[in-house]
């Protein structure tokens, strides 16, 4: 996943590369530390033991970035985000692959009283290759389709369907059928699986 990340921000990778944009890039930081704590999370003991200093490292790291960026969000590969000044992602938003997100964008929890009396807390689920601009907000459980364009300033609270543009407040399609706007996209390969485990965790939440 590093890999991709890494390829989003120079179009090529390598660990030296990623060791490069950890010292010196500022939004890059943090998708590095996210990435390490995951690692860790999922390495058994010995990661586990690494976890904690890890998770240290990106909190200083989301915190130098100006972001609100939890350590336990679950992103797919080739994440780029761009200045990222003001951005906030609750840790319960799904992210794809070979997303791009500008600064000011949120990525927030809506709750709703179900029918019951419960409160049902639900957050969006991004798509793959989704490019989303400066301040555009997205709460609740919706889904940006794959491919689609949230413009700047957007506040949606729908589902949008693959290959849209969308603007305003409230947002509103402007366009479909359009072309993803995706720079030094990744080569993930088959993308499929990533895109059966993002449905899968909409259906659960």
């Amino acid at each position: 996943m590093l890999n991709a990340d890494t390829w989003r921000q120079y179009g090529r990778h390598g660990r030296l590369l990623a060791f490069k944009g950890f010292l010196t890039r500022r939004s890059f930081r943090p998708i590095v530390t996210l990435r390490l704590c995951q690692a860790a999370q999922r390495g058994g003991l010995p990661g586990r033991l690494l976890l904690p200093f890890y998770k240290l490292l990106h909190k200083a790291a989301t915190q130098l970035a100006g972001m609100d960026f939890a350590w336990q969000t679950q992103v797919g590969p080739g994440l780029a985000l761009t200045h990222g000044w003001g951005l906030v992602i609750n840790p319960g938003a799904r992210i794809g692959s070979n997303v791009t997100m500008f600064h000011g964008v949120t990525l927030g929890q809506r709750d709703r009283i179900a029918a019951d009396g419960s409160r049902v807390s639900e957050c969006p689920v991004i798509e793959d290759e989704v490019w989303i601009g400066p301040h555009a907000i997205i709460v609740g459980g919706v889904r940006i389709g794959r491919g689609s364009r949230i413009g700047g300033g957007a506040f949606v609270t729908e589902d949008v369907p693959p290959y849209s543009v969308v603007a305003g407040n409230p947002a509103a399609i402007v366009k479909t059928g359009c072309v993803p706007d995706v720079m030094n996209r990744a080569d993930i390969g088959d993308s499929a699986p990533a895109a059966a485990q993002l449905t899968g965790l909409h259906e659960q939440s």
